[in-house]
């Protein structure tokens, strides 16, 4: 950490860190934060920084958003918390209620909790009540979780499964990675994929209970796949009578500039998982489902702090401010004209191998050598570093890839002043390799 030239003061906390803070987390630079507002961070020199990855796809309204703020204030005069699995309560229902508008009718009940990994176990164990089966199926590079039943689907990175076998019945294939398929060709990909699918599909033989998928892998580097890639795990679903279970975790909640990031593929899932920016920065999640999906009986499924009171006004708050914003416009807008001035530095930088994304969900994935597409992961790091000592906040995803991922209330003026970070440190990294 030498490098960052730390001040006294933030040394001192990084090693209290260090002493009592489990060494499983990682950190990506020594950001010790002190505040934040809209689309910037703090540190506790006050330094500022543009927030290009809205903390992990957590903030999509922006940070302290003062209307997210008051319904929290406004909810603790009356109560933190209900035993809402025992009990009832208005406030839960509510943002349910308030989730459904947002979403196809059939997806007409929820269940309720705290994170991005209990959405997925609840769509697992939901689906395997309602089929009766074992089987499950994943896609390489995927990111569910880390708790045991959706690290048993997580396939991104070596170190996240490494000793905590054995799993629960999970096949793994391949995921529709057009800009790495040997074939080079798009359509020749997807079918490849999808015969894979098909056949790990049959080999469990009969007893498949749901396929998981991100519509746009998150962790795995940001890869949007072919339209008839998505088209193609829903006819599988209803061939082998398995439930498509959608993780909208990273790429929900109007990232893409539809709601649900499946939209843009015009296919329907089964179940929904939703979480990070549902809650405007509080712990939430939500699994919604059919009715006679949920057929599971009292006790089957359950938790503590689900529907908690003051998330859920938190997440009430978050919605309504994302419905009247109209941040899914924002996201598409300003995302095109990211992606275009992204377009125009892949001209000029031989590092940059490839540009994608939809709305504000963006990779850009950098090679050492764009005929090989050798793995510039190395230069990667370097940009990040450089990025984040001049004021810029990002983060990486899969072997290279650098995720752009701002708040949806980025304006243009704001992605301009980020993008002539990136362009200046991707320019530094290039001269350097020249």
């Amino acid at each position: 950490m030498s490098e960052f030239n730390l001040s006294k003061k933030a040394q001192e906390i990084l090693k209290r860190d260090k002493i009592s803070l489990a060494n499983c987390l990682t950190r990506e630079y020594p950001l010790v934060y002190k505040k934040a507002k809209g689309m910037y961070i703090w540190d506790i020199n006050n330094k500022k920084y543009l927030d290009f990855c809205a903390s992990v796809a957590v903030m999509n309204i922006g940070h302290t958003n003062k209307e997210v703020v008051n319904a929290i204030k406004k909810q603790l005069n009356y109560g933190l918390h209900c035993a809402f699995p025992d009990f009832y309560a208005d406030l839960p229902v509510k943002y349910v209620e308030t989730v459904k508008q947002l979403v196809p009718k059939k997806f007409n009940q929820a269940f309720l909790s705290n994170s991005g990994t209990e959405t997925i176990e609840t769509a697992l164990k939901m689906a395997k009540w309602h089929t009766n089966k074992k089987w499950v199926i994943a896609f390489d590079h995927c990111f569910h979780g880390r708790t045991m039943g959706s690290l048993s689907m997580t396939n991104s990175k070596p170190v996240q499964r490494e000793r905590f076998g054995p799993f629960l019945p999970v096949k793994h294939v391949p995921y529709a990675y057009a800009y790495r398929h040997p074939s080079n060709d798009e359509q020749e990909c997807v079918n490849d994929c999808l015969n894979k699918l098909e056949k790990a599909a049959k080999s469990v033989k009969g007893n498949l209970a749901a396929i998981f998928v991100e519509p746009i892998q998150g962790e795995g580097g940001y890869i949007v796949p072919p339209k008839d890639f998505i088209k193609g795990i829903r006819d599988i679903c209803d061939k082998h009578n398995a439930l498509m279970c959608d993780d909208e975790v990273q790429s929900g909640c109007f990232r893409t500039g539809k709601f649900l990031a499946i939209e843009n593929f015009n296919v329907s899932p089964d179940i929904i998982c939703l979480s990070k920016s549902v809650g405007g920065g509080i712990p939430l999640g939500i699994t919604l489902a059919n009715k006679s999906i949920q057929d599971w009986p009292p006790g089957s499924h359950a938790n503590t702090f689900g529907g908690n009171l003051v998330a859920c006004a938190a997440g009430i708050a978050t919605l309504e401010y994302m419905k009247k914003q109209k941040v899914g416009e924002n996201a598409v807008k300003v995302g095109n004209y990211i992606k275009k001035r992204l377009l125009e530095m892949q001209d000029k930088y031989e590092l940059i191998g490839d540009i994608r994304g939809i709305g504000l969900m963006i990779g850009i994935e950098l090679v050492k050598n764009r005929k090989t597409k050798e793995y510039a992961k190395k230069e990667r790091d370097k940009i990040l570093d450089s990025c984040f000592k001049k004021g810029l906040i990002l983060l990486q995803a899969g072997s290279s890839v650098i995720r752009i991922s701002p708040p949806l209330i980025i304006t243009k003026q704001q992605a301009d002043k980020g993008l002539n970070i990136l362009e200046a440190s991707i320019k530094e990294a290039q001269d350097v390799r020249n």
